[in-house]
């Protein structure tokens, strides 16, 4: 995503899924200060998070306003939080959400922060939850070793 000899600042805005609304972002923030999941596409640039939210809940009403704040800070990426793709289920709206994001503010969607805890790793790969092309593309940046799953637990 980022390719530069030069530093640069990428500024991001990070959606999290409703259900998780009371999270305080410690393993977003972890993983973004240690360069871990999807935020290894950063490991060469500094980032500033401009914008940190819910989709607004259930059919996902915030996701027409909050990338609008967010661009007007600066962002240019939108993370959708690891907490979206790892919930039971897994958000059914995310691929209209990243089109949506797309088409209306031109902002570049990445799926997932944090990597995904060990725990929802095993039970998603028992229920076959992740086995469409779509969520296989979702989960590609934030699935990693297990040694650092278990860091995620």
């Amino acid at each position: 995503i980022i390719k530069s000899n030069v530093m640069e600042k990428v500024k991001i805005g990070i959606i999290i899924c409703d259900r998780y609304k009371n999270c305080a972002g410690g393993k977003c923030f972890r993983s973004l200060r240690q360069r871990e999941g999807a935020f290894a596409l950063y490991k060469d640039v500094e980032v500033e998070v401009v914008g940190y939210t819910t989709c607004g809940g259930c059919p996902g009403g915030n996701i027409q306003y909050a990338p609008a704040e967010m661009k007007k800070n600066g962002a240019t990426h939108i993370h959708f939080s690891t907490g979206l793709l790892v919930g039971y289920p897994p958000c059914p709206r995310m691929e209209y959400f990243e089109e949506f994001i797309k088409v209306m503010y031109g902002l570049q969607v990445i799926f997932g922060t944090h990597p995904i805890p060990e725990q929802y790793f095993l039970t998603h790969g028992a229920l076959n939850t992740w086995n469409t092309p779509f969520l296989q593309r979702a989960i590609k940046d934030v699935l990693c070793d297990e040694k650092t799953r278990l860091m995620y637990d």
